[in-house]
């Protein structure tokens, strides 16, 4: 059965439990992870097991800072430096070249690492008193809506054995930026809150967007399906919004009220609000008593400032494998 926890009760039994490599679920400020120790090749498998997930998907490993990272890595770059100084603890991972300790479980087999240190007093707290690094997957069955609540983790591995630690809402809300920094030029593998734009301004050189489709994956949440609904979701125009019924959950972003025949959630208009909101009207749409999902298509680029695009770009990006 799973089991939920809050505050410094939660971390000691957590850190026990990853002590014995058994998995655990923690929150961050993008989604809840699940966790196990990164340098235990059993735990980890463990992790993958329980999500279901293809062992082709790499794991971001999640430590407490810059120092913890060393271990993990062949060389903590210049340009890793000024990302982690501008960025961590927060939204951003870094894809480095790995160390020997790495199992190759974690990377998929690939000669790269992906490492952040999330923004989340919970999630910082539970790494540094267990003093390594852990590996944190979105904490739901592989493909399905990632969770940004306790509960969202509970519905996903009802009957589980597993230990929750609640730490409220994510407030972004959805999954970190990855930047690649082991090619020639920086590369954003998967986009998110942190910007293209931010990341080249601290860097001060051109970032490329590459959402790799081909070879070892270097990044989770690249390839194929993610993020889906049991239901049948897709995208609809502005316009579309208004010819929804009662048998259809409508998430939208452009007007205030829903009509009396409707039901769904209306988001924010800005992006890191609908971002933040996203998930969690998706699961509700899941469980409406909906037989399909309609999403508003997010505002055209060409409609907002470049900022604000960038992080629609990301939103769209979550929305297109979830309509899949």
């Amino acid at each position: 059965m799973t089991e939920t926890l809050e505050g410094p009760e939660a971390i000691v039994a957590a850190v026990a439990r990853l002590g014995l490599g058994e998995p655990i679920a923690f929150p961050t400020e993008t989604v809840y992870g699940l966790g196990a120790d990164a340098l235990d090749e059993d735990a980890v498998a463990r992790i993958f097991a329980l999500k279901g997930r293809p062992s082709t998907n790499p794991l971001i490993v999640h430590v407490s800072g810059a120092e913890m990272v060393d271990e993990l890595v062949e060389e903590w770059t210049n340009e890793a430096q000024l990302l982690a100084d501008a960025f961590w603890p927060g939204a951003l991972t870094l894809v480095l070249n790995k160390s020997e300790r790495v199992p190759d479980i974690v990377t998929a087999g690939g000669p790269t690492v992906a490492v952040r240190c999330p923004e989340h007093p919970l999630a910082l707290g539970l790494i540094e008193a267990y003093g390594k690094p852990i590996v944190g997957p979105s904490a739901n069955p592989s493909g399905r809506i990632s969770p940004t609540t306790a509960e969202h983790v509970e519905m996903g591995f009802e009957g589980q054995d597993l230990l929750i630690l609640d730490g409220g809402s994510c407030r972004a809300g959805i999954e970190s930026t990855v930047v690649d920094l082991t090619s020639e030029e920086p590369r954003v593998l998967r986009p998110g809150v942190v910007t293209v734009a931010q990341i080249a301004r601290v860097l001060d050189q051109d970032v490329r967007i590459d959402h790799q489709e081909s070879g070892i994956t270097k990044s989770p949440g690249v390839l194929g399906a993610h993020y889906q609904p049991t239901k049948p979701t897709r995208l609809v125009s502005s316009d579309e919004v208004a010819q929804s019924g009662p048998d259809i959950f409508v998430i939208a972003w452009s007007i205030e009220v829903l009509g009396d025949s409707q039901s769904g959630h209306i988001l924010p208009a800005d992006p890191h609000g609908f971002a933040r909101g996203l998930y969690n009207a998706m699961h509700e749409g899941d469980l409406s008593t909906a037989s399909q999902i309609w999403i508003e298509h997010p505002p055209k680029s060409d409609e907002i400032g470049s900022e604000d695009a960038q992080i629609w770009h990301a939103i769209m990006e979550r929305l297109t494998r979830a309509c899949q």
